[in-house]
């Protein structure tokens, strides 16, 4: 059986890619925690903290495949079907921006976001596809799917904070001013 991830040092990469997957989702589950309230009251930052961990998730499987000692077929077809499945979370979030362009773009929604991560699946899937059909160029695809997506995680939940950030801003002046009163 040819196992792709022995060529090289493609099993060390995805050793380290995997496991900084897991302590990504590990930190924005602890920052999720602490910021729940506001998370939970803002649909945006809500979206965005649901779509990074499904995102963070599908990169940990997507390792998890590569890991596993299968042929080049099944792997390819599964890493094809994963990131065909993570095709939908991105075009859900286009819709969303598209039915309320303004609030979606007061909230920290970007069109570019959504399109970048659209094209990290979609390499991510003909990597797949190529992989299955016995290429190793498969295996760069998938592997330069899987960096977009971490970067891109990354800078979204740098968005979620800002926007947090701005929340606890406006709270705290609002606080701070004197109560008019009737």
């Amino acid at each position: 059986m040819d196992h792709v991830a022995k060529v090289g040092s493609w099993g060390e990469l995805y050793v380290m890619l995997g496991t900084s997957s897991a302590a990504l989702i590990g930190l924005l589950y602890v920052v999720t925690s602490l910021h729940l309230d506001e998370i939970v009251n803002n649909p945006a930052s809500r979206r965005h903290a649901r779509s990074n961990s499904l995102y963070l998730i599908i990169t940990v499987v997507d390792a998890a495949i590569i890991l596993t000692p299968q042929s080049n077929l099944f792997q390819g077809v599964e890493l094809a079907l994963l990131n065909f499945i993570g095709l939908t979370i991105p075009f859900r979030n286009i819709l969303v921006i598209l039915a309320d362009w303004r609030g979606s773009h007061r909230a920290g929604f970007a069109f570019h976001r959504s399109i970048i991560f659209v094209a990290a699946f979609a390499a991510g899937a003909a990597g797949g596809v190529l992989l299955a059909l016995g290429s190793i160029w498969g295996l760069y695809l998938v592997t330069v799917s899987y960096v977009a997506l971490l970067v891109s995680v990354t800078l979204n939940a740098w968005v979620i904070m800002m926007g947090i950030g701005e929340t606890e801003k406006k709270e705290k002046r609002s606080a701070g001013r004197p109560q008019k009163r009737a």
